[in-house]
């Protein structure tokens, strides 16, 4: 690093952060075929100028708010609940915690992360921070799009997801700033079915942040990462499309 750079602590920071450490992208790339909930449409994509008639290329997207890897907001189930106008960029990035259970899910889809794991894995690396981003990982995302619900027979989804009580002592008792998935609802698709959207209304009426469809967490130590959940100032927003990444130890 030049004399100059090494005059401001930050940047060299962040050059010691781009050498030593690595960076992973927990995000699906956003197309008519990423994975998504199945009650939304495909990303429609309509071209509105290009290089034969104009000095530059641009597309308009259509896509529900809550598409692919997204991040809900408190607004997404609490008709009080904050906006993505309202999330400061300060909340946009976490100490992240990866909770393993993808041999449990490999065993039964329809997992449902509870406490005790949670109590089990606490044992090993240590109580999880005040503020932390919590990820299931259950390797989900390893699935092609096409097989994502996992459909039976008669058209029910079976996906895994995090128990209720759970959720509530994530967000009551550790106070974590976030949850995210691998899969397409918080819930396991089976209970979803039966009960409706308990644990993803409850993490976002605690005012966390909900992130869900993310990628690749198998890439990721269980602790020592930094996540980082970013999303547009949307105006009333309460979901969109989003970039997370992670930086970790290599």
């Amino acid at each position: 690093m030049s004399a100059a750079a090494s005059n401001h602590p930050l940047w060299e920071q962040l050059s010691d952060l781009k050498t030593d450490y690595k960076w992973v992208d927990l995000t699906h790339e956003l197309s008519a075929e990423t994975p998504h909930w199945y009650g939304f449409k495909p990303l429609g994509t309509e071209k509105l100028f290009d290089f034969d008639v104009a000095p530059m290329k641009v597309f308009q997207y259509t896509v529900a708010g809550q598409y692919g890897t997204h991040a809900d907001v408190p607004g997404h189930f609490d008709a009080n609940g904050r906006l993505m106008e309202a999330i400061p960029v300060s909340e946009m990035a976490f100490p992240l915690c990866v909770i393993d259970k993808s041999k449990a899910v490999a065993a039964d889809s329809d997992y449902a992360l509870t406490k005790d794991d949670v109590l089990e894995w606490e044992a090993e690396y240590g109580e999880i921070p005040e503020g932390a981003f919590v990820a299931f990982r259950s390797d989900w995302s390893k699935r092609p799009a096409a097989n994502f619900d996992n459909n039976d027979a008669e058209g029910q989804a079976h996906y895994p997801g995090w128990d209720l009580d759970c959720v509530k002592w994530l967000a009551d008792v550790r106070h974590v700033g976030g949850i995210g998935h691998e899969t397409p609802d918080t819930d396991p698709a089976a209970c979803v079915a039966q009960t409706g959207f308990l644990a993803e209304g409850y993490i976002l009426k605690a005012d966390k942040l909900n992130v869900e469809l993310l990628k690749d967490l198998d890439l990721l130590p269980p602790v020592g990462a930094i996540v980082f959940v970013t999303f547009p100032k949307l105006k009333g927003g309460t979901g969109f499309p989003t970039r997370v990444f992670a930086i970790c130890p290599k």
